[in-house]
């Protein structure tokens, strides 16, 4: 009997001895996180998977780096496409040519050829007519020949009087100088073609933008019978 309660007396000084140290068996050294130190406190460490929030320079930074990758290098300078491509419209064609667009190089030499054409003729017929009034107000030979006179030239020359021949330089001049202006818009807009197809070349089409379609059915109040109407539902995402 009185072994039995030597047992269990020894029993309660080892459990009561090996219970605190077992608790403070799970702190972990705050040097080491694989060493166990029951001396150490418990230690809240700071939460490190924080992501920093960009600053405006490095928002700026990376602007700039973004600008550097979409741009070219055109006579030593750094471009971006559509302004090289502007560039280069101004000899007509080759902003068509540097955007691939092959089957526009006829319609921009038609178009830029087609006024040009018809200015060089208005001008061409303008100078006609001014040296036949100068050959009228200098030259009392050709003055004295009787209407027509062919020495005024091949369209002068068939003018009945002399105010037609002003007429004739009034009505060319008022062609010639329209016919400058259409050219310059034939002009610019070859150049803005260029402009804008290098635009679209860079245009982000990719899959942050989708669009969708689907049936579906539509409410329809105010229907006769079912309120629901069978129909299309078209749906743009951005991702």
């Amino acid at each position: 009997m009185s072994l039995l309660r030597f047992a269990a007396l020894l029993l309660l000084v080892l459990g009561a001895a090996w219970g605190p140290r077992a608790a403070r068996a799970q702190v972990l050294d705050p040097t080491n996180p694989n060493v166990v130190n029951p001396a150490a406190p418990p230690v809240v460490r700071p939460d490190t998977a924080r992501i920093r929030k960009p600053t405006l320079a490095d928002k700026r930074k990376k602007a700039a780096e973004d600008s550097a990758r979409r741009t070219e290098v055109f006579f030593g300078m750094r471009v971006t496409p559509p302004a090289k491509a502007g560039y280069m419209a101004l000899v007509p064609g080759l902003g068509q040519i540097y955007n691939r667009r092959w089957w526009k190089l006829p319609l921009v030499y038609g178009a830029l050829g087609t006024v040009a054409g018809i200015l060089i003729f208005e001008q061409r017929a303008l100078t006609e007519y001014s040296n036949a009034s100068n050959l009228l107000q200098t030259d009392s030979a050709v003055r004295a020949k009787p209407f027509p006179n062919a020495a005024l030239g091949p369209r002068a020359g068939k003018e009945a009087s002399p105010e037609a021949i002003q007429n004739g330089i009034v009505f060319y001049r008022h062609y010639r100088d329209g016919f400058i202006f259409y050219t310059g818009i034939v002009y610019g807009l070859t150049v803005l073609d260029a402009i804008v197809d290098a635009h679209l070349k860079t245009f982000d089409v990719g899959d942050d933008l989708s669009l969708h379609w689907q049936p579906t059915l539509l409410w329809a109040p105010g229907g006769p019978g079912v309120p629901m109407v069978p129909g299309v539902a078209v749906a743009l995402h951005f991702k």
